[in-house]
């Protein structure tokens, strides 16, 4: 998406505004499903945490795609944009038996991460079937707070207490039609998922009548020209016939699954946002814009690099920035990075904003969400209006206390 295209929405929504790119999205959907052509039986169930909005999620829909929801939210959302239950997975985690309900009664695949759920859903459901998430006890990821498949992680039921799954399978009568792991996310190493599956098989082997094998997703994007990113066709090529070799095994042709989330999105969003103020010391110059980290919050939360552009001065010399938000804490979006020259009203560009970013947004410091806006073909879409200070206050009660 180029600079004059970013800077005429700036002009004609404001900043900070959120823009996606669908023709990104729908590459990148396409990229992934032709990398296991390999392979009889492929579903991609999209991780709607990473990008939620209801337009984006038809636009999913359109493509093919299933999605993979962690909260009975999510859930209904997907059914608002037109999804049907059956391509509907829940996959949450720490929920009570409640919510779980719900989605029951709405009719979506359940997934379930512990023994304790799986005996309760049993004894109720067992004309239900439903998966088990696995921890598979490997640590991968960009960093420990996206690494979630080790054995000190919340998800998932380790490897160890298999034969009590198979226990309460003996109890209960409850069928178990497909088994699932999720390790991390930016993973780069193929072989680490290569580990996985290893990891999945070996249960695979202990459950009759399987459906499918629900790989999660991780698969590493690039954040900037240099950086590397999972080679989706080279995995593509060495899981596939490892798949195949275990169908063959198993003895029938199983539905191999990802669920990808930033893979799809996240470098089909730009945030955008103008600069208040160029405040310079001794030591730092600091470009300070009209966002914060409750916009984005990945740099200061996960330590996530993104590229940022002067879209207003995209030829200027290159100066040494360490640019910050309105936040009134610590609000660091890029330390001592070189970015061409700034000046007061420029409008920077944050690259790989698609996932993980408004999803993760707040109103800390009451301060106000972004609108979103999605691209096609050159054309723009408004697909969230910018919150107003009456938005602020929705919900809430006022009340006087008598003293």
């Amino acid at each position: 998406m180029d600079n004059k295209l970013l800077l005429s929405l700036e002009k004609k929504y404001k900043s900070p505004l959120y823009v996606y790119d669908a023709n990104k999205i729908i590459s990148q959907y396409h990229k992934l499903r032709d990398a296991f052509e390999g392979v009889k039986k492929l579903r991609i169930n999209y991780a709607v945490k990473a990008l939620s909005n209801i337009s984006v999620l038809k636009l999913i829909k359109d493509l093919g795609s299933n999605i993979d929801c962690v909260s009975i939210q999510e859930v209904r959302l997907g059914l608002k944009a037109g999804f049907k239950p059956q391509e509907i997975s829940f996959t949450p985690s720490g929920i009570s038996l409640e919510e779980i309900e719900k989605a029951v009664a709405l009719g979506v695949k359940i997934n379930i991460d512990n023994l304790v759920m799986l005996n309760d859903f049993g004894l109720r459901h067992t004309d239900i079937p439903v998966s088990i998430r696995i921890n598979p006890n490997i640590m991968a990821g960009g960093n420990k707070k996206i690494s979630v498949g080790h054995n000190k992680s919340k998800f998932g039921i380790p490897t160890y207490q298999i034969d009590q799954v198979k226990e309460i399978v003996t109890k209960t009568g409850i069928h178990i039609n497909g088994v699932h792991m999720h390790t991390g996310s930016d993973i780069l190493d193929i072989s680490v998922f290569l580990k996985g599956a290893e990891v999945l098989f070996s249960v695979a082997k202990q459950f009759n009548n399987l459906d499918f094998i629900d790989f999660g997703g991780g698969f590493k994007v690039s954040y900037n020209n240099d950086d590397p990113a999972t080679d989706i066709e080279e995995f593509g090529k060495i899981i596939s016939k490892r798949f195949n070799d275990f169908c063959n095994e198993y003895g029938r042709d199983l539905e191999i699954v990802f669920e990808p989330g930033k893979f799809l999105v996240s470098e089909s969003g730009n945030f955008l946002a103008k600069v208040n103020v160029i405040k310079e010391t001794k030591d730092v110059t600091f470009a300070g814009i009209d966002a914060g980290f409750n916009h984005l919050i990945r740099p200061m939360y996960y330590g996530a690099y993104h590229h940022i552009l002067n879209i207003s001065n995209p030829k200027g010399k290159e100066k040494k920035y360490t640019i910050v938000g309105y936040i009134c804490e610590t609000d660091t979006f890029a330390e001592d990075r070189m970015v061409n020259e700034i000046s007061q009203n420029d409008i920077l560009c944050f690259k790989n904003a698609g996932a993980y970013a408004f999803t993760m947004s707040s109103n800390y410091n009451s301060r106000l969400r972004p609108a979103e806006v999605l691209v096609f073909n050159d054309k723009d879409y408004l697909i969230r209006k910018r919150e107003t200070f009456e938005d602020l206050l929705h919900n809430q009660i006022e009340v006087s206390l008598d003293q």
